[in-house]
């Protein structure tokens, strides 16, 4: 049972990559709102495939019952002291605009929320399995059970950004939560590892100067990701003012600079660390030249698909895959940080 928590763990975070890419896909169709409640689509467990299945007035029903929602929200927002934010879901009418049925966009949105729930249950039996190490390894079977809180976190905010119609702010939090999902899950997956393994004390020796720069590169990777969600909700914005996407680009503001030229610091540090950390014995730095080598392309391929997107009119089908190859950015970090940690330790 141990193995197969190990194995099972990489399959499920593997999983998640796919879901975030589905999500990207989600975005990059405007299909964010094609079912306009949560959890059902359209009150139903399968959604509807044509129009006639739906009520004359359809729009009022599910505008009424998000604005019900949302005041149930302003009100928790309220008593956690989120006030400015309270008043700003209670007071956007733009919130209850209703978009037309479209029966694509709808089963994608559909196809994405099974996706989630799927995944929800995989983590679930992860949990189960890391019971097997409750006796060995206490921590495992704790921190697999912080993922089970926090996927269910992850589907109130779900719900959360349909009942605010993609409110600018929420996606930013959802995919912050999604990569702080992977990032705990492997670390999890590593803690089994070593500890099945029964792999020897590290000898590993590095300077706390190199640990301080991998830790920088990381936090600045992670700011990355989050800018460019933020420009990803401003594109969103401009979408639904301007249907011309070559006008796009130039309509962004000054984040939309900075996260252009971050990817270049970005990769030039991540050379750097790679030139670094070849200086430790052959030994060690085979174990994690595979994973360095797929950082650095991930890099390059980020960088190309940005530049895609600024250059040829944001196309459809390099946004999921930019969004996609920022999160394996993220993770192929923090996997190559936490073996040169448990060869350390």
């Amino acid at each position: 049972m141990q193995k197969f928590f190990i194995q099972f763990s990489w399959i499920t975070i593997l999983a998640v990559y796919l879901l975030i890419l589905v999500g990207g896909i989600v975005r990059s169709t405007g299909s964010g709102m094609g079912c306009p409640d949560w959890p059902k689509c359209f009150g139903k467990v399968v959604p509807p495939t044509k129009l006639e299945e739906l009520p004359p007035n359809y729009k009022e029903i599910y505008a009424e019952k998000r604005r019900e929602k949302n005041l149930r929200l302003v009100g928790f927002l309220k008593a956690i002291g989120m006030r400015e934010a309270a008043e700003r879901v209670r007071n956007d009418e733009t919130i209850y605009i209703e978009e037309d049925f479209d029966v694509t966009k709808t089963w994608i949105e559909f196809l994405n929320r099974l996706l989630g729930v799927l995944i929800g249950l995989m983590i679930f039996v992860n949990f189960v399995a890391s019971l097997s190490y409750r006796k060995i390894k206490p921590l495992v079977p704790v921190l697999s059970f912080l993922a089970i809180i926090l996927v269910g976190f992850q589907g109130w905010i779900g719900s959360i950004v349909v009942s605010t119609n993609l409110l600018e702010g929420m996606i930013t939090l959802h995919m912050f939560l999604a990569i702080v999902q992977v990032l705990l899950m492997a670390f999890t997956a590593e803690t089994a590892r070593k500890t099945y393994s029964q792999e020897p004390q590290g000898t590993l020796q590095i300077s706390k100067n190199l640990w301080i720069l991998l830790w920088i590169t990381m936090i600045l990777s992670f700011g990355q990701v989050l800018l460019g969600t933020q420009v990803r909700e401003q594109i969103d914005a401009i979408a639904k003012e301007i249907g011309n996407r070559g006008a796009w680009i130039e309509k962004l503001d000054y984040r939309f600079y900075v996260h252009r030229s971050y990817s270049l610091l970005l990769l030039a540090l991540n050379v750097f660390l790679l030139f670094k950390l070849r200086k430790i014995t052959q030994e060690y730095f085979v174990k994690i030249r595979f994973l360095y080598q797929m950082l650095i392309a991930v890099l390059l391929l980020s960088i190309l698909s940005g530049a895609i997107m600024a250059y040829f009119a944001v196309p459809a089908f390099a946004q999921p895959i930019h969004l996609a190859l920022a999160a394996a950015m993220m993770g192929l970090e923090w996997q190559i940080f936490l073996r040169l940690r448990m060869m350390s330790e």
